[in-house]
Parts: C-alpha cells; sequence; structure tokens
C-alpha cells in the first residue's frame, strides 16, 4: 500500500505534464490555427507559442496563409460559333481571412473548381472560336475578377487566373495548322520577294556609285590633263619671253660695246652687211639693197677677185 500512495503522485505529475505537452501549441510562419472553444469559433491564433485549455477548446483548423497554385482538368466549353474545346486552367490564391475559410464553405477547392468552370464557360460562351484563341489575357483578366469576387465571402483572394491550354477539335486544329502553314510560306515569299529588291536595289546603287566615281575620275583626269598642258604652255611662253629678253639684252649689250669702241663707217657698213645677210637667208623673195651696201658690196667682191689671182700666181 504505502508504494501505491507513492507512485499515485508520481503518475499525476506525469499525466499534468503530458496534458501540458500537448495542449502546447507552436504557430508556425505563414499560418494560422482557427481554434473553437466547446464547439463555437473562440479566436484565430497566428504566429507565437499557446496554450489550449485541455478537453475545452480544440484546433478547428491549421490554415495556410502562402499563396497556392491549383491545376484544374480540362473542362469542355462551347464558343459563341458552337465550337466545342477542352480548356485547362491554373489559378493562383491565397486565403486572406482563415474564420471565413473555415466556416464560409464545405470543401473550397471543389467550390473553387465548379466556380472556375462556370465562369470560363459563361465567358467562352461570348466569344467565337478565333477570339478565345486570341484574347487570353482578357479572359484571364474577366475570370479574375469574377472568381475574387465570388470567393471574397469565402475568405480567398483570387491572384491570377491563367488558361493553360486551349485545345479546338482536331479537324479544327488540323485547318488552322494549314492555315498557319500558308500564312508561314506567304510570309516566307514576301520575304524573299523584299531580299530579291533590296539586293537590285544595291546592285543598282552600287553600278551608280561606279559610274559616278568613273565619271569623278575621268573628270579629274581631263581637269590635271588641261592643267598641265597650260602649265606646259606657259613654261613654253615664259620661256620663248625669256630668250627675246636674253637677245634683246645681248643685242643692247653689243650696241652698247659698239658705241664705247667707236666704230669708223667701214665697220659700220660691214654690219649692215652681215644683217642683210641674215635677212637674205628668209623667205622673202624681194630685197631692197641701200646705196651704202652696194658700194660696200662691189668692194668686198674687188677683194674677193684680188685674193684669187693671188692664190693662182702663188701656184
Amino acid at each position: 500500500m504505502p508504494f501505491f500512495k507513492a507512485f499515485i503522485p508520481l503518475v499525476l505529475v506525469i499525466l499534468v505534464l503530458l496534458i501540458l505537452a500537448f495542449n502546447i501549441k507552436v504557430v508556425q510562419q505563414s499560418r494560422a490555427y482557427v481554434v473553437e472553444r466547446l464547439g463555437a469559433f473562440h479566436s484565430v491564433w497566428g504566429v507565437g507559442i499557446h496554450f489550449k485549455i485541455p478537453f475545452i477548446e480544440r484546433v478547428a483548423k491549421a490554415v495556410s496563409l502562402k499563396e497556392q497554385v491549383v491545376d484544374f482538368d480540362p473542362q469542355p466549353v462551347i464558343t459563341k460559333d458552337n465550337v466545342t474545346m477542352q480548356i485547362d486552367t491554373v489559378i493562383y490564391f491565397q486565403i486572406t481571412d482563415p474564420k471565413l475559410y473555415t466556416y464560409g464553405v464545405e470543401h473550397p477547392m471543389s467550390a473553387i473548381e465548379n466556380l472556375t468552370a462556370t465562369t470560363l464557360r459563361n465567358i467562352i460562351g461570348e466569344l467565337e472560336l478565333d477570339q478565345t484563341l486570341t484574347s487570353r489575357d482578357i479572359i484571364n483578366s474577366k475570370m479574375r475578377s469574377l472568381l475574387d469576387e465570388a470567393t471574397d465571402p469565402w475568405g480567398i483572394k483570387v491572384n491570377r487566373v491563367e488558361l493553360k491550354n486551349i485545345m479546338p477539335p482536331k479537324d479544327i486544329q488540323e485547318s488552322m495548322e494549314k492555315q498557319m502553314r500558308a500564312e508561314r510560306e506567304r510570309r516566307e515569299a514576301i520575304l524573299q520577294a523584299e531580299g530579291q529588291k533590296q539586293s537590285q536595289i544595291l546592285v543598282a546603287e552600287g553600278e551608280k556609285q561606279s559610274a559616278i566615281l568613273k565619271a569623278e575620275a575621268a573628270k579629274e583626269a581631263a581637269i590635271k590633263k588641261a592643267e598641265g598642258e597650260k602649265a606646259a604652255r606657259i613654261m613654253a611662253a615664259e620661256a620663248e619671253a625669256q630668250a627675246i629678253l636674253q637677245v634683246q639684252q645681248a643685242t643692247a649689250q653689243a650696241l652698247k660695246l659698239l658705241n664705247e669702241a667707236a666704230p669708223t663707217d667701214q665697220v659700220v657698213k660691214l654690219k649692215a652687211l652681215d644683217a642683210f645677210a641674215k635677212a637674205a637667208d628668209g623667205k622673202a623673195t624681194k630685197l631692197i639693197i641701200p646705196s651704202e651696201i652696194q658700194g660696200l658690196a662691189g668692194l668686198a667682191a674687188s677683194a674677193k677677185e684680188l685674193l684669187t689671182d693671188a692664190e693662182k700666181n702663188g701656184k
């Protein structure tokens, strides 16, 4: 009996410690606990350490406050022009109110999926096939706005909606592929034509520039040639003028020396005869001989005869 009396307090202490350990809760970052007291909502625990009253309080739901991503399976939708296609969507959402998320709707993910499918059908039903394929951003924006408004009472904020895949029927896909292939071929032909046009333009520009350069070179050569001929003529004229000047200077010098030597009348006549001889060497067909030179010429002829006779006698 004494042993049992000593053992009972120890068991009670261990039991109390276990109860305390199981009722101390540590809430981590980006999480929240929804706590109920006697079956009714009591509070939302944030980050930190908390103590739950045993048998009176309980954690009804542990909620993640991080942004979450849900990828829903493809949903069949019908466009305005009666084309059935499969579209799968991706929803990015975040829980902003743990209490509303816990008590607002029974199965939040199932509710969001059904709401997404309904909203998508309503939006696509107002668009034709071509608009659906080319208006993803508009569809995403409309869906995000409608879903965010609808899920607000559930404590959920829809941050972004993306149409992951749009899959038209097979025959329409084949038709679209043919159309895209024809469009690519048309663009390729246009690009080739533009390339050939640009090539011809470049060739023409090159030939034009070549002709311009040749014309400029010919013009420059002609200018250089004309300038050379002009310079040659100028140099010839200058040389001729220099020669005439030198002859005139020599003649003037000779006359100066002749005057300084006081020549006799016979010397002057001899000079005149020499000048007459030079004039006779020209192309003149008629010469007028002064009387003084005629007499001097006769004297010269007599002197020549005497010299001839003397040479004969000596022989």
